[in-house]
């Protein structure tokens, strides 16, 4: 897709639960469900709720480019280059598209296979601690071995890489709310039909009839929300076809989300009630999905042409973590 003159694409979709009315959001340790009232289009506070966070969202947008047991590239972006660790027998473990910190990986980097730290060393200045960083080079260095990096982010936390100030802020951001939600509290038991009292272990026992509670919520609206900072990936100065790779990526990204991620936990299943329209710029279109793989196939090859993408995509072996790691942070 050719790249947009905007500095953002924003883009949102109205979901609905596939059975009935109630779902299960996202929870947090020690806070539970996050509740917040908002102001709707009228002007009236009304009670919302965080359905699937920011940070939940950019995972889940990383998890449709992968299939095969998350060890191979889903089929519309075979020739992407991707980082791929593997044990000593060359099973697979995982890849930067899994791995919390992507590029960044302890796996990878605090090994004794310095692959990824050899070729990092080559392409950024990591000893020069007296002058601000060049954020363009780790994009051009991202958009070689993975590119996907650019979309997510990457924070290259370490004090042997430049000081740690080599980072990369997302430019595909998303989230998922609700509101004019209620609470629907229930609650159940876990049975024992062997020892109802839990009289085998004692107080703190598993064992016997354990009751519970839990909140769902019901909800007026669920709306998921797209954001794609295109200054940003336009300041890396990557070039047209890098441009038109990443948005063509990014969009790929979330139809193929809405096509088939949306089973976000076991009582959080939902479903598209209103197509994907893009509220900034106004006058754009997002593509269905069938036309974006062919695109993004066409771009794919283009950028090979074009010598963005390594030749060789990066696999590193794990030979168990230094005794005396490099890592000073």
């Amino acid at each position: 897709m050719k790249f947009i003159d905007s500095d953002i694409l924003l883009a949102e979709a109205t979901l609905e639960p596939v059975q009935g009315s109630r779902f299960q959001p996202t929870g947090f340790p020690s806070l539970g469900a996050a509740e917040f009232e908002s102001v709707d289009d009228n002007g009236q506070v009304v009670d919302s709720l965080l359905v699937e966070s920011s940070q939940s969202m950019a995972n889940r947008l990383e998890s449709v480019c992968l299939q095969g047991g998350n060890s191979s590239l889903a089929d519309a972006l075979v020739g992407m280059p991707f980082i791929t660790l593997n044990d000593e027998k060359g099973n697979f473990m995982t890849n930067s598209l899994l791995e919390a910190h992507r590029i960044s990986s302890s796996y990878m980097l605090e090994n004794n296979d310095k692959t990824l730290y050899r070729e990092l060393s080559k392409e950024l200045d990591l000893d020069d601690k007296n002058r601000a960083v060049d954020i363009t080079k780790l994009a051009r260095f991202a958009l070689k071995y993975d590119p996907n990096t650019i979309l997510h982010g990457v924070f290259m936390n370490r004090k042997d890489i430049a000081g740690g100030r080599y980072r990369m802020t997302r430019s595909l951001s998303a989230f998922i709310e609700a509101t004019g939600v209620r609470s629907v509290i229930s609650g159940g038991v876990k049975m024992d039909h062997l020892d109802p009292k839990g009289s085998e272990g004692g107080a703190k026992s598993v064992f016997g009839h354990i009751p519970y509670s839990k909140i769902e919520y019901s909800a007026e609206s669920i709306k998921v929300y797209f954001n794609i900072d295109l200054s940003l990936i336009r300041s890396y100065n990557l070039g047209d076809t890098a441009n038109e790779f990443l948005l063509t990526l990014a969009l790929w990204k979330i139809q193929s989300f809405l096509r088939g991620g949306l089973r976000l936990r076991t009582a959080c299943h939902l479903k598209v009630k209103d197509p994907i329209t893009v509220t900034e710029p106004s006058d754009v279109d997002i593509p269905d999905l069938g036309n974006l793989v062919v695109e993004l196939k066409e771009l794919i090859k283009k950028c090979q042409a074009e010598g963005l993408f390594t030749v060789q995509p990066l696999c590193i072996t794990y030979k168990t973590l230094s005794k005396k790691s490099n890592r000073e942070n």
